[in-house]
């Protein structure tokens, strides 16, 4: 079985408001493999971009190593958004009917993989995925600045 670690983040600046994610892959002795951000839109919220970018990074992992890596891959999800980890977990209800939605996407999508888990980290630790996202975020700034 493989091991694979993935730091996810997402942002928005306003809440709801322009938002972002950041997502890193590494191998199971954290070397980074690939990263990706993406900038997702004007209308979210921070929880929302946070399950945005860990069912992106699901998809993207299926899409870049198959669906049979998937199925015999440990995927370890690290965020340090505590709602998404905790809800995942199933230490937190799930109120909002977005997040709701959300969340059964994501579920769902864990029936493509062998094993995840979900794990809380500090957000020292998660800077890498942060990056992204605000690397992502100011170049859409500056663009529309630009037009």
């Amino acid at each position: 079985m493989k091991k694979i670690i993935i730091y996810t983040d997402g942002g928005s600046r306003g809440n709801p408001g322009p938002s972002a994610i950041g997502i890193v892959f590494c191998n199971e002795k954290g070397q980074k493999i690939k990263e990706y951000s993406e900038y997702l839109g004007d209308s979210f919220t921070n929880n929302e971009v946070e399950y945005q970018a860990v069912i992106f990074a699901l998809k993207k992992f299926k899409a870049l190593y198959s669906k049979k890596l998937a199925k015999n891959s440990e995927i370890e999800v690290r965020s340090d958004s505590e709602l998404l980890v905790k809800q995942m977990n199933g230490e937190y209800k799930i109120l909002d009917e977005k997040i709701q939605l959300l969340f059964l996407e994501l579920w769902n999508s864990r029936l493509d993989f062998q094993k995840i888990k979900f794990k809380l980290i500090s957000r020292d630790k998660n800077k890498e995925a942060d990056r992204l996202v605000n690397e992502a975020l100011d170049k859409e700034s500056r663009t529309q600045k630009l037009i």
